[in-house]
């Protein structure tokens, strides 16, 4: 059978991701890829490589010859920009690629031209504005980077959302509960389910979060129409507040995103949908979402006797404590 390779093995998505390959235990041999040699996710792979970063220059040739050694089936990407890169490069490449074409990869990484792209087929987004041409619209703004991640560098109600940059966008502020929302398209462009959970935030990623059903008829009807308009295809995520006009997107990750991990075990695990449509060409499971909840702690993987420079798989003497 050829291997799997995930990318981005050192963040949460690319840890829920091996956790889940792991778990459906099919025999594949696991490749984990970061920019770093050596991370949080490499006890969960048989083999890791050190890539340059997705924008950089020779980013594919390193991920194609990967690919054509280790005999890759498919390549789940675990970063925004990996999947759009990789999405443009598919056709370079000698496997398949969990994502979206290139097309929608593409305003997904940039929340203005996400915004921009909604607004022109009708379809709910924040409202958002380049700092240079913000006139003081919104009472209340948050003001983030254009194709930030991991909330990083956000900044609420600033003094002067004009002295930023127009790499950064300035959106109205949406008061009210934030929701996650991961939906699964199979690649004839149908949608074959998703879920939503309530959740909370530390540093950027969900802390605690419990699945809702409330809200599914309208965002049913959302992600079918966004559907309609744009080639969405597998895993994907938006993330969205409830308010006083309604549910309302702010941000879409074109990818399998942090949660993954949690939705297995609630559910709906889109980490076995892509296994099983692009790798294994199965239909993928109907998805079984029930009530549940999850908070996310911290643990340690304890590698004894060995330095930092010598860690490398999961054959490693390790416990985790």
């Amino acid at each position: 059978m050829k291997s799997i390779l995930v990318t981005g093995i050192g963040g949460v998505v690319g840890q829920g991701v091996l956790r889940n390959l792991r778990a459906m235990d099919i025999g594949v041999q696991i490749i984990g890829t970061n920019t770093q040699q050596i991370s949080a996710g490499n006890y969960l792979c048989d083999h890791v490589f050190k890539v340059p970063f997705a924008y950089e220059e020779n980013y594919i040739s390193k991920i194609n010859d990967l690919a054509l050694q280790h005999r890759v089936g498919l390549i789940i990407p675990s970063t925004d920009y990996e999947s759009y890169y990789l999405s443009l490069n598919q056709r370079y490449l000698p496997c398949k690629v969990a994502a979206s074409p290139p097309e929608v990869t593409a305003f997904c990484l940039d929340k203005y031209l996400n915004y921009s792209e909604f607004a022109k087929s009708g379809l709910p987004f924040a409202t958002s504005i380049l700092p240079s041409s913000y006139k003081g619209e919104f009472s209340r703004t948050i003001v983030k980077p254009r194709e930030g991640r991991g909330s990083r560098n956000i900044m609420v109600d600033p003094p002067s959302p004009t002295n930023f940059g127009d790499d950064y966008v300035v959106q109205e502020y949406l008061d009210g509960s934030e929701l996650t929302t991961a939906f699964y398209v199979l690649q004839t462009g149908k949608l074959h389910g998703f879920i939503t959970m309530e959740r909370e935030l530390e540093q950027g990623n969900t802390s605690r979060c419990e699945v809702v059903f409330k809200h599914d008829v309208v965002i049913g009807e959302m992600i079918n129409k966004i559907i309609a308009h744009y080639p969405f295809r597998g895993s994907c995520n938006i993330q969205s507040r409830v308010t006083e006009n309604g549910i309302i997107p702010f941000e879409i990750n074109c990818r399998i995103s942090g949660t993954n991990s949690v939705r297995s075990q609630l559910g709906f695990n889109d980490v076995a949908y892509t296994v099983q449509e692009l790798f294994l060409c199965q239909p993928p499971d109907a998805p079984q979402v029930r009530k549940g909840s999850a908070l996310r702690i911290i643990l340690d993987v304890i590698y004894p006797d060995k330095c930092l420079s010598e860690i490398t798989n999961q054959n490693d003497n390790y416990h985790i404590y």
